[in-house]
């Protein structure tokens, strides 16, 4: 007899002898396996002679399948005549691989979307989501419907079981010992010179507690891998997943390039039936946590522990299939758009990216800092602007400014239609978050949500022109930020007219400054007229008391657009472009540069040039205090380390910078390191100039190059002071060297 189950949608993988898989958080406590029968169908496209063949090659009794011919809708070519293949959703991926290796010449649709976002597109059926099933005694679904939406921000928090798992130290420092596991509160330690105790320690836990979350810290890199050496080696079952028949899935580690940076993503081990999360293999989880990987993956129908080591751009990639299969529009397996052909005056005149005006060099008191709400995405669902709307013109047409091309406005757009949701629903949590205090326990959540969600929007607007997205064109990704350019000028206009002076615009963002316009109050005309100008929405991102656009460090007469640091009215402070803002200062002199900035922020003065001559004793104390313990040695090394990002595999240095310098130390004791991962180290006097963290000879203190680090530290507090006019000379002269062994001259 049939039976309904209500729960959250945990996890939906495809397995080769039983078809689509779902596991269920049942309401009631239990943890429910079920069986999805599911078909799904792929087409070709290409001459007819050749899709006859196909026909004629997969018409065959070994090949379970169902062929039609169809006419679908291509979102580029209109209507295509296609050969419709509808095969099991769990055996449709190698008979995929088959055909395309048979009949590689041929187009294919609808073929590598995974199997949750097919789940998601059909079903409705979101990771996290609560829904309601119904099951015959098998445990095979019969029907299956959300009982919530994806776009609904307020929800019950998941009733989760998780086990933490994490070593007593840093695996590439050294050598762990022991190997903490926490459950609801409660920590269990074991010892890692038995292993066949600790795995059999592990698999009891795994019983015992059955967690739907195995959230550990190097669980990928060093762990799991760990684990399962033991246990081929001691012979002891290795079996972290829920699922009986499937032990766990693992993926190799890998060196890829990604928005102007190589970048690492480690060796990974997914689960069946629950998650595995290492937060430190996880690519965003430090910016927003389990909260924003699960806003993620419900949004965006992919796997929770894809979407955890995933960029937002597979997220984003997601969503549009879903939208795409939704609308019945094919979904290309490879891009096939190229770039329209332009002379060299239209290719100049296009590819500009955003509007930055120099900001002016100084110090300036009474700021407002402006941003237009999420700009580019906001341009993309205003105007319609899209891979197949651009460059097309209907009955009703819109043109990019100074670019003359088309827009078509009569129909919705697949990457408008795509973004509009993620927008309503990350305003919504703004909207929400205003009014909450940071003590809030409602806070941090929703801060991480809304941060997913903008991460998402971010890489929308880049995979609008990516070269590889398949619903990508380069045009569309102009027309955006000529609209972008165009909305900019506007608020410029505006905000002379209204009497400010614009100090300095960036992308998205502009800082004006008005006699007598300190409050958010003051300055809600000003929103107000820029967003009726350009139609787009534009929040107030701050009132400085004083801030400061930083020159180049090469030519001061020359200012930096992303370097400046400012005052915020409540005695806060926002700083870019600074040492403390990089992640490769150390935090020695990251911390000692922050302290002075919340000093100097702290300060209220009518004119900000008496800051420094209220706030320089205390400067000078705190500065001579962190020089003084460097000197003496009071400084914890871990403070001092440096972290690099190797921009390639170490042999193809040609001039080895301290970071491949330092990855050169840890190969030669046998801990390899590969393009894109971080290294750490510490500067040294003498050859090679540095001391890798992670070397199993500790580092003889004596050996730190403490000239280096007062000149970083200095340097650093040169960057907060040059604003007032502070030389590097005069700060020589504030700190003098003597009496401090192994310092030198300040030098930059």
């Amino acid at each position: 007899m049939p039976a309904e189950l209500r729960g959250w949608l945990l996890d939906a993988y495809a397995d080769a002898r039983r078809g689509v898989v779902l596991w269920l958080l049942g309401e009631d406590g239990q943890r429910y396996q079920l069986r999805l029968p599911l078909t799904t169908t792929f087409y070709a496209a290409g001459p007819f002679p050749r899709l006859r063949a196909l026909w004629r090659w997969l018409d065959a009794p070994r090949t379970a399948v169902t062929l039609a011919r169809a006419r679908r809708q291509e979102l580029f070519a209109g209507e295509l005549d296609v050969l419709a293949i509808t095969a099991d959703a769990a055996a449709q991926p190698r008979l995929f691989r088959r055909v395309r290796q048979a009949f590689p010449d041929l187009d294919y649709y609808d073929a590598d979307a995974p199997v949750s976002v097919q789940v998601a597109a059909r079903l409705g059926l979101f990771p996290t989501l609560f829904c309601r099933v119904v099951v015959d005694a098998a445990h095979t679904v019969l029907e299956a419907q959300p009982l919530e939406s994806r776009w609904a921000w307020e929800r019950p928090l998941l009733p989760l079981r998780t086990l933490t798992l994490a070593p007593d130290c840093d695996p590439a420092h050294s050598e762990p010992t022991r190997l903490h596991a926490g459950f609801g509160g409660q920590t269990v330690t074991y010892a890692l010179d038995n292993p066949r105790l600790l795995l059999l320690g592990l698999q009891a836990q795994l019983r015992r507690h059955d967690p739907d979350l195995i959230l550990t810290r190097w669980g990928d890199t060093w762990l799991f891998p760990q684990l399962r050496a033991w246990a081929q080696r001691s012979g002891v079952r290795f079996y972290p997943s829920r699922d009986p028949q499937r032990p766990y899935q693992r993926k190799r580690a890998a060196s890829y390039f990604s928005y102007g940076m190589t970048l690492y993503r480690g060796e990974q081990t997914l689960l069946y039936g629950r998650w595995h999360i290492d937060v430190h293999n996880a690519l965003h989880f430090a910016e927003y946590d389990l909260e924003g990987v699960l806003e993620q993956a419900r949004v965006s129908g992919m796997p929770v522990q894809a979407m955890a080591r995933r960029s937002p751009g597979a997220g984003i990639t997601a969503m549009q299939m879903i939208t795409a299969l939704r609308q019945g529009v094919l979904v290309p397996v490879t891009k096939q758009q190229a770039e329209r052909y332009k002379s060299a005056r239209a290719l100049l005149r296009a590819d500009r990216g955003g509007l930055v005006f120099q900001p002016r060099v100084g110090l300036h008191a009474g700021v407002v800092e402006i941003d237009f709400v999420s700009m580019y995405p906001s341009i993309i669902a205003r105007f319609n602007v899209s891979p197949e709307t651009v460059g097309v013109e209907s009955e009703n047409t819109a043109v990019a400014p100074e670019l003359g091309l088309p827009i078509d406005q009569a129909r919705r757009g697949l990457l408008p239609a795509t973004l509009e949701p993620i927008l309503r629903k990350r305003a919504a949590i703004k909207a929400a978050l205003a009014p909450l205090d940071r003590r809030d326990g409602r806070y941090r959540r929703l801060h991480a949500q809304a941060a997913a969600l903008k991460w998402l929007l971010v890489v929308a607007f880049g995979y609008a022109g990516y070269k590889r997205a398949r619903f990508g064109r380069i045009e569309a990704h102009e027309a955006i930020t000529a609209y972008s350019r165009e909305a900019l000028l506007r608020a410029k206009e505006t905000a002379e007219r209204l009497g400010y002076a614009v100090l300095h615009m960036y992308v998205d963002g502009l800082w004006v400054q008005k006699a007598g316009v300190q409050t958010a109050t003051a300055a809600r005309p000003l929103l107000d007229e820029i967003e009726r100008a350009t139609g787009l929405p534009i929040a107030l991102e701050g009132v400085y008391r004083w801030i400061a656009f930083l020159p180049s460090k090469l030519d001061a007469r020359v200012p930096v657009p992303n370097r400046y640091f400012g005052a915020l009215a409540g005695g806060a402070f926002k700083a870019r472009g600074i040492e403390l803002r990089r992640h490769d200062t150390p935090p020695f002199v990251a911390g000692a540069q922050r302290e002075l900035l919340e000093l100097l922020a702290r300060r209220a003065a009518p004119d900000p040039m008496v800051v420094l001559d209220a706030c320089r004793p205390q400067i000078v104390a705190l500065v001579n205090g962190r020089l003084d313990a460097l000197h003496a040695g009071r400084v914890p090394i871990a403070d001092l380390l440096v972290t690099q990002r190797l921009s390639r595999a170490v042999a193809k240095y040609r001039v080895p910078s301290p970071a491949a310098r330092a990855a050169a130390q840890l190969q030669a004791v046998g801990k390899s390191r590969h393009a894109g991962q971080r290294v750490q180290f510490i500067f040294t006097r003498g050859a090679p100039g540095v001391y890798v963290w992670g070397l199993p000879n500790p580092l003889d203190l004596r050996a730190v190059d403490v000239a280096r680090y007062r000149r970083l530290l200095l340097r650093a507090v040169h960057t907060l002071l040059q604003p007032w006019g502070v030389t590097p000379a005069q700060l020589a002269a504030w700190f003098a060297p003597a009496g401090r062994q192994g310092a030198l001259a300040l030098r930059w």
